[in-house]
This record gives structure tokens, C-alpha cells and sequence, in this order.
């Protein structure tokens, strides 16, 4: 039934379940909401396009609800609601999407919780043809106006409705509108952890699963090198910076570099307790929880140069339980904290591409450039792979390989004359 005690914002009325027991009504909300006309075009003898669709969805809920109707001896409101509402969301996409990023953010998981709630934006773009909701030069106020023009328009998506050909439709929807393949990836895999959740509680057939070996495959990204060679790494710690800004952004690229490539996030939560003498210890904010029974220590070594930028930017006094940079405070929300973060990184971003330019190196240098220049730098040094595995915190050395670069064009050639190098030449020297 269309319930038209109050309208939503949008003009539309919710569409909800009727159940009546012993002459007690209760109502149960779905995902719809239609007007008065439109809700009455489902109830046709004889609805077309978009109200069949409808018609279908409104009996399937009928039919769902009857069937836990049917296991409940003797019936209770209560019992009916906890059974319905656990099984309804759980065979639709984006109803499990919603419920899943609530989940991350009571967690305070609020950067997971924002790469599903991109995904899932994602999705119901691709599902309407609509433009994505890009967060790069739109606004806050112009990208949350889309997304409440999508939510507005969104149509339940079932899971059995994602076959591969709607997973290759928005591979190619994805990068028709200039998406990369590690965005369409990381999305993906979002969509594939629903997947695997729901089949896993039984709420669905496995055989609906649609990736894997003969199925759908989630593209393997190119890996970009990312790392500088040593003499670039060089100019960067040379230049002379033209104001604080400037300063700044070189002192934490040199920082993150010297520190095992440590990322903005851990250097922003880093505190006067984690640093020893000799010593900055630290756990990757990125593995707390994924790998939360064999959490790996990092341990990085303070060079002159690191008590330099800690002196010349680090919060004073150096108390115990204070952040080491002023870039985080306490208290702040899991959501506040991913903002000043993703503002920090930006604001680096911004300046060292600055620097990188004027010094000539021509690359996209990045504050992760500083992650990838670290390790490969050791590598070319004859570091063991072990120790530089261990050094960025990696699980496993095949994690540790996707970063390191390839050698530069004069160390291959120092190489390469080795395979000519007989003794013969030297004696006719």
C-alpha cells in the first residue's frame, strides 16, 4: 500500500507492507516510494515497462513476507519483523550496500566505509546512465546534490540481475567516462564481498555468483612505477623553497621517504610515545583491523634528517600522548579524521608537484611516490627483498615486488656489458 500520511521530500509517498494480526495493523517500509499516480499504474490489470517491473518487485516482497509468515508458530509482530527485514535487504544490492557501510561507520571504519559508498554511487550511476559523482573539481554541495538526484531515481537491483554481462556493461560504462581500471578493480571488489557475504549466510544461490574462472574476472591494473630515481630524490631534498607551503610539503615528502615510506594517515596519527631514541615504531592504520592477530610492527630509524622536520614541525610540547604533527586532534569522528587527512595529503600533493616541476623531473610525483622511491631505492642498494618487505609492513614479498621499479637505463647497461665481459678482451687490452 502507498502510505500517504506524509509526503517525502521529493513529492513521492513510501511504499510499505501491510501486515493486520488479530485486527493490530503494523506497516513495514520497503526501498520504494512513488506518487499517487504512478503507485496506481502498478495496480493495473495490465502494467507496462517500468510499472510491471514494479508490480513484480511488490509481489515479490508479498511472497517473501508470506513465506516467513508461514515458519512462524505462533506469530508475533516482533519475530515477523526481525525474519523479513534481515532476509529483504539481503537479496538486493543496494539495500545491502546501505546496510553494510552503516556497519563500517559504526565501526569508525570511515575510510573502508567511503570506497563502498563510491562503489555504490557508482553502481546505480551505471544502472541509471546518469554522470558519476566525481569528488575531483566538483564541489561538496554540487556532488551531494547528484547523489541525491540519484537516490532519488534508484531502482532496486537484485542480485541475480548482476550477471557478467552487466559486470562487463560497467567495465566499459567505467572506462567510457575516464575511470582507470584500479578504480573499476577496487569498486568491483566491493560488489564481490557483498557477493560472497550473502551467499555465505544462504540468503544466495552460489551459482548466482557471477566472478571467477569462465565468468566475469576483475581487471588487473597496470602497475605504474612510481619511483624516483636517486638524483631526483636528491633535487627534491636540495630545493629551496619559496614560502611555508612549500616548506611543508617538501618536510613530509622527505619524512614519509626517510620513515619506510610511511603514508599520510600514520604519520597524521603518529604520537610523542611511538618514538623511541633511535627509533619511530608504528602499525599501518591500513592493516589494523584486516590483519588484526598478526599485527606488524614497523620500525623506522631517525636520521638527523627526520628529528630535523620533527623539531621544525612537530606540536610542542613533546607530551606523551600528544600527535607528533599538528595535523590531527583529539576527539575528532572516524569521518573528521579521513577529512584531515585526505586534506593534508591533498594540500602535499599539490605543492610537491610544484617542486617536482621546478626541478625538472618529469614525473607524476605524488606523497605515494615517496612509498615506491623508498623501497626501490634500497633495492638498487642491494637491500634483501625480506628486509624491505618487512620495512613497509608487507605480508608477503609478492606485495613487496608490485612495488619495487625496474632498474634505470645506465645500471642495465653496466649489467649487460657483464654478459660480454670475457677474459679474452681483457688480455688483447
Amino acid at each position: 500500500m502507498l502510505d500517504t500520511r506524509r509526503a517525502l521530500k521529493d513529492g513521492t509517498y513510501p511504499v510499505k507492507l501491510r501486515i493486520t494480526y488479530l485486527r493490530q495493523r503494523k506497516y513495514f517500509g520497503t526501498i520504494y516510494s512513488l506518487s499517487e499516480d504512478e503507485f496506481s499504474k502498478t495496480k493495473g490489470e495490465k502494467p507496462k515497462g517500468e510499472y510491471k517491473k514494479l508490480q513484480i518487485a511488490f509481489q515479490a516482497i508479498e511472497q517473501k513476507a508470506i513465506k516467513v509468515i508461514e515458519k512462524l508458530s505462533p506469530f508475533s509482530f516482533a519475530l515477523f519483523e526481525k525474519k523479513f527485514l534481515d532476509k529483504a535487504y539481503r537479496d538486493e544490492v543496494f539495500s545491502t550496500y546501505e546496510q553494510h557501510i552503516k556497519i563500517l561507520r559504526d565501526e569508525g571504519q570511515a575510510g573502508n566505509a567511503s570506497n563502498y559508498e563510491s562503489a555504490y554511487y557508482s553502481l546505480i550511476a551505471y544502472t541509471l546512465k546518469q554522470p558519476l559523482t566525481n569528488r575531483k573539481g566538483v564541489t561538496t554541495k554540487e556532488r551531494e546534490k547528484r547523489r541525491e538526484s540519484l537516490l532519488k531515481n534508484k531502482r532496486p537491483l537484485p542480485f541475480s540481475a548482476v550477471t557478467v554481462d552487466f559486470l562487463k556493461g560497467y567495465e566499459k560504462w567505467m572506462l567510457g567516462r575516464g575511470k582507470t581500471l584500479t578504480t573499476v578493480s577496487m569498486y568491483l571488489r566491493t560488489l564481490k564481498t557483498l557477493f560472497n557475504d550473502v551467499i555465505s549466510s544462504g540468503d544466495l544461490d552460489k551459482d548466482l555468483y557471477p566472478f571467477g574462472k569462465r565468468k566475469y574476472q576483475t581487471p588487473a591494473s597496470k602497475n605504474v612505477k612510481k619511483a624516483l630515481p636517486l638524483a631526483d630524490i636528491e633535487k627534491i631534498f636540495h630545493y629551496k623553497t619559496n614560502h611555508n607551503s612549500e616548506e611543508k610539503a617538501r618536510d613530509f615528502w622527505i619524512f614519509s621517504y626517510l620513515c619506510n615510506g610511511i603514508n599520510m594517515k600514520d604519520i597524521a596519527r603518529l604520537k610523542y610515545r611511538q618514538l623511541s631514541t633511535d627509533n619511530i615504531t608504528f602499525v599501518r592504520a591500513k592493516t589494523e583491523r584486516t590483519s588484526r592477530h598478526d599485527l606488524k610492527t614497523i620500525v623506522a630509524i631517525r636520521t638527523p634528517e627526520v628529528d630535523q622536520i620533527i623539531n621544525r614541525w612537530g606540536n610542542k610540547p613533546a607530551l606523551d600522548n600528544s600527535y607528533v604533527f599538528p595535523i590531527l586532534t583529539e576527539g575528532l569522528s572516524p569521518d573528521m579524521e579521513l577529512a584531515k587527512v585526505r586534506q593534508a595529503t591533498k594540500t602535499l600533493n599539490k605543492y610537491i608537484k610544484r617542486i617536482a616541476s621546478s626541478v625538472g623531473i618529469d614525473k607524476n610525483v605524488t606523497s605515494y611516490t615517496a612509498r615506491h622511491s623508498f623501497s626501490t631505492v634500497l633495492k638498487r642498494a642491494g637491500a634483501p627483498i625480506e628486509f624491505i618487505s618487512e620495512s613497509l609492513g608487507h605480508s608477503n614479498l609478492r606485495t613487496t615486488e608490485s612495488y619495487l621499479d625496474s632498474f634505470e637505463n645506465d645500471v642495465k647497461k653496466q649489467y649487460t656489458a657483464k654478459l660480454t665481459a670475457f677474459t679474452s678482451n681483457k688480455e688483447s687490452e
